[in-house]
């Protein structure tokens, strides 16, 4: 059994792989500073909560995006959990050619989403990440990376709607029963999320006419990914675990099969 740990923007999320089945998810707030002995409290215990023994872990991996718990996490997964993780990164073996002009630009969790989306998928594909940001990443037929898009996510839009304007409240980002909106939360959710729809249909039909491919199988992923999967027709798979299933098939390409 191994232990994968996605560190994103927002919150971290843990998963835990018998082989190829998913046993289960927990996840935990990025943004409040915590020491290793914090992290180790909280994974062993919610591990535990799950109906798992840090004994039965043989491994863990760890994609982040925010490098300033990494020190700490990975000191919890060492001393607590009693796995040596391994870290994504340059120089680790994904089955992904990244060609872009700067692939160390190319954040962790960006590459561990395109590895499960082609593995799991094929290519082409255009993986599509709503998290804090959203990403739009194109790997080709051969396995390679050629291009990215990154725009702010629906929480980001959102936050920035009412910290800047005094007047407007903080929401609940869900689409409203029509675009035709008559007070002011309603009026909010129908300028995020159909807003969001309409970014996703362009930017989709823009890099299908740019790249010439014109059968690109687009997946996406995400927390807020779900709201916008059922309401375009653009999107042809929504898989929820395809950043963790990433984590599982990168550990296996660089530690063995599990």
């Amino acid at each position: 059994m191994i232990l994968v740990i996605d560190v994103g923007n927002t919150n971290i999320t843990c998963g835990a792989y018998d082989k190829e089945k998913l046993i289960t998810t927990f996840r935990i707030t990025t943004k409040i500073p915590r020491t290793s002995d914090e992290y180790g409290m909280m994974l062993t215990d919610l591990l535990k909560m799950n109906g798992i023994a840090k004994d039965q872990l043989e491994g863990s991996i760890i994609a982040s995006v925010v490098p300033n718990v990494m020190h700490a996490l990975v000191g919890a997964s060492i001393r607590y959990i009693g796995c040596n993780p391994l870290v994504v990164g340059p120089g680790t073996k994904t089955g992904i050619k990244v060609t872009t002009d700067n692939p160390r630009e190319i954040g962790a969790d960006r590459i561990v989403d395109v590895v499960a989306a082609y593995e799991k998928y094929g290519g082409p594909v255009l993986v599509m990440d709503f998290g804090t940001a959203t990403t739009y990443d194109l790997v080709t037929a051969d396995g390679c990376f050629g291009a990215g898009i990154t725009a702010p996510g629906i929480g980001i839009s959102a936050r920035a709607l009412w910290e800047s304007a005094a007047k407007l409240p903080e929401i609940e980002i869900r689409k409203p029963v029509s675009i035709l909106a008559k007070e002011t939360v309603t009026s909010m959710q129908a300028g995020l999320v159909y807003g969001q729809i309409g970014q996703t249909e362009y930017i989709v039909n823009q890099v299908k006419k740019e790249s010439g491919l014109a059968d690109l199988k687009v997946v996406a992923t995400g927390g807020l990914g779900r709201i916008i999967a059922d309401e375009t027709d653009v999107i042809d798979v929504y898989d929820k675990t395809l950043t963790l299933d990433g984590l599982r098939i990168i550990y296996g390409k660089n530690v063995g099969k599990q």
